[in-house]
C-alpha cells in the first residue's frame, strides 16, 4: 500500500512538473469577435481584482488568464479603501498591482490599463477610474475628491454594479444626486450593465438616458477557470470599437461610447454598434436554390464566441427550421427559405433575440444575399 501511495505521489508531482514546463497561453475558449467597418474590435475586461485588494490571485495570473482567452486589454482595479490583505501584503503604493501586471505583459500583445476602484457606501457607491496616472491621490476622505482627482488625470470613470442588492436591496439602480453631479461635472462617463453574471436592464436604461458608455465586466476575484470556464461560461467583457489597438485609441473609443457589453449569448449595446457587430458575426458561406425548386438554401457561419439566437423577420417562411433558431459559436447552420419564386437576390432579415439595443428591444439585422453564391 505504501509503495502504491509513493508511486501515485511521484506521478502527481511529475505531472505537475511537466505541465509547468509546457506552460502555454493558448486557452480552451479564446474570445473571437469580428471587426466592424472603420474600427478594430478590442476585447476588454476593465474590472478585475488581485490580492492587492480583495482578490485571491497574484497580478501575473490575471495577465496569463487574459492571454489564454485572447483578450486585448485588462485593468487591475484594486479597491482603494478596502484592503483586506494588508497584514500579509503591505503596499503603501497603490500602483503596485498595475506595475506587476504591466511587467508580466510587456512581451505580449496585451494592453494593461492602470486603474483603481473607488469604494464607498451608497449613495456614492463603487466606481472604477481607468487610464489614471497615479492611484495614490485618489485615496481621499471626501466622497467627491477621488472623482475630481481622476478628472485631473484624464481618467475614464464608470459606475460599478449599480444594481447590486447589497447596496440596493430591491436590485434596481438608484441614480442619486451624487451620481447626477458627477455626470454633470464630466466625472462619470460609463456604467456597468453586466457585472459578473448579472444583467441589469434598468442600468442599461440609465446608460441610454444619460449617454453613459455601456460596460460589461467580470469583476473577478477568484480564478477565471473556476468561476466561469468550468461552468461552461465566458467571462463578461466589453467590446470596444477603436481606431487602432493601442491605449490612446482604446481610451478615445470608451469616451466616445463605442462599446457592446457581452456575456455568453447576451449582447447589449447601442444600435449603431451592435447591429454592425451582429452582421459581421454571421457570414454567408453559400446560397443556392435546390434543384427544380423555389427553395433557397443558405449556409450561415457564426464567426463569434457568442451563441446567436435568431428569429425570422422576413415575409418568407423557412422550409426546414423553426422561425426561431440558434447558431452556436463557431458553427454553421443551413436555412432553407421558401421564396415562392427564384430571386437573383434576397434580403435575409433576422431578429437577434439574445441582443438588446434598449431594454426589451432586439435589433433586426439584414444580409443582402446573392442567390448564386457558392462556397469559397
Amino acid at each position: 500500500m505504501k509503495k502504491t501511495l509513493l508511486c501515485l505521489t511521484f506521478f502527481i508531482i511529475s505531472s505537475i512538473h511537466v505541465r509547468a514546463q509546457s506552460h502555454s497561453h493558448c486557452g480552451t475558449q479564446p474570445f473571437t469577435y469580428p471587426d466592424i467597418e472603420g474600427y478594430t474590435t478590442l476585447k476588454t475586461d476593465l474590472h478585475i481584482h488581485t490580492v492587492f485588494s480583495d482578490g485571491n490571485v497574484w497580478p501575473t495570473i490575471r495577465v496569463q488568464e487574459a492571454l489564454r482567452e485572447n483578450l486585448d486589454a485588462i485593468s487591475l482595479t484594486e479597491h482603494l479603501e478596502y484592503q483586506p490583505h494588508l497584514a500579509d501584503i503591505p503596499h503603501p503604493d497603490r500602483n503596485r498591482a498595475y506595475e506587476l501586471a504591466f511587467a508580466e505583459a510587456k512581451e505580449h500583445d496585451l494592453l494593461v490599463i492602470p486603474g483603481s476602484e473607488i469604494t464607498r457606501s451608497a449613495p456614492v457607491g463603487h466606481s472604477n477610474a481607468v487610464f489614471i496616472t497615479d492611484a495614490n491621490p485618489l485615496l481621499a476622505e471626501k466622497p467627491e475628491t477621488p472623482f475630481r482627482e481622476a478628472k485631473k488625470q484624464n481618467a475614464f470613470v464608470f459606475w460599478n454594479h449599480p444594481a447590486w442588492y447589497a447596496q440596493n436591496p430591491n436590485g434596481n439602480p438608484i441614480l442619486s444626486d451624487f451620481q447626477k453631479e458627477r455626470i454633470k461635472n464630466g466625472e462619470l462617463h460609463g456604467i456597468e450593465v453586466i457585472n459578473t453574471v448579472d444583467y441589469s436592464e434598468e442600468s442599461f436604461a440609465l446608460a441610454l438616458e444619460n449617454d453613459l458608455t455601456i460596460m460589461g465586466t467580470s469583476d473577478i476575484h477568484g480564478l477565471i477557470d473556476w468561476d466561469y470556464t468550468e461552468k461552461g461560461n465566458h467571462r463578461p467583457i466589453t467590446l470596444v470599437f477603436a481606431k487602432e489597438k493601442n491605449i490612446e485609441s482604446l481610451k478615445e473609443a470608451l469616451f466616445a461610447g463605442r462599446t457592446v457589453a457581452v456575456y455568453n449569448s447576451l449582447l447589449v449595446g447601442k444600435t449603431e454598434y451592435l447591429t454592425p457587430l451582429l452582421k459581421a458575426c454571421i457570414e454567408v458561406s453559400s446560397a443556392k436554390y435546390l434543384a427544380k425548386t423555389q427553395i433557397l438554401e443558405v449556409e450561415l457561419e457564426n464567426v463569434s464566441s457568442s451563441d446567436l439566437l435568431l428569429e425570422n423577420s422576413m415575409e418568407y417562411s423557412f422550409y426546414n427550421s423553426s422561425p426561431v433558431f440558434e447558431i452556436p459559436a463557431g458553427k454553421t447552420y443551413t436555412l432553407q427559405i421558401k421564396t415562392l419564386r427564384k430571386l437573383p437576390e434576397l434580403s435575409l432579415k433576422l431578429k437577434a433575440l439574445g441582443a438588446y439595443t434598449a431594454p426589451k428591444e432586439h435589433p433586426i439585422v439584414i444580409w443582402d444575399i446573392n442567390t448564386n453564391k457558392n462556397k469559397q
